[in-house]
């Protein structure tokens, strides 16, 4: 139960900024105003779960974020992209959806709201309502989690 609350949260705290704007507002005001995602510790390991059938519209996606990543200016958005990988279940859950873990090395203080990443690199409306269809329809649930290394066993 606390697994499935934690995944509505995440889910509630990623969706939202859009919402509240609804269909006619501008995307890129609600990026700006939405709340920065940022992790504490040195590793975040975010559990992401995606309907079975929107598999390849939600790996376009974050192929969006790692172009947008790498095009920024910001040196912290690059940074990100050198430290966020993402991997895929071999199989699906038992409701058929793909479960996703994206491994993320922290870059302190930097924001890691997808759309907020997707927004920067597309300043057109038009376009940022549809990237943030495209992830509304693929996204069933998220839940993130924050950690810090005990221990390094490469070292």
């Amino acid at each position: 139960m606390r697994r499935l609350s934690g995944m509505l949260l995440t889910g509630l705290l990623v969706l939202a900024p859009a919402l509240v704007q609804g269909p006619t507002a501008g995307y890129g005001r609600v990026a700006a105003q939405a709340q920065k995602l940022t992790f504490d510790g040195d590793t975040v390991l975010w559990t992401v779960v995606v309907k079975g059938d929107k598999t390849a519209d939600f790996e376009g996606l974050m192929g969006k974020v790692k172009e947008a990543l790498l095009k920024s200016d910001k040196p912290e958005r690059k940074a990100q992209a050198a430290g966020w990988k993402l991997i895929k279940s071999g199989k699906p859950n038992a409701e058929g959806n793909a479960v996703y873990v994206q491994v993320i090395n922290v870059v302190k203080d930097a924001d890691y709201t997808i759309l907020a990443i997707l927004y920067e690199a597309n300043t057109d409306p038009a376009v940022q309502k549809a990237l943030y269809e495209q992830y509304r329809g693929a996204l069933v649930g998220a839940a993130p989690g924050a950690y810090a290394t005990v221990l390094d066993l490469s070292k």
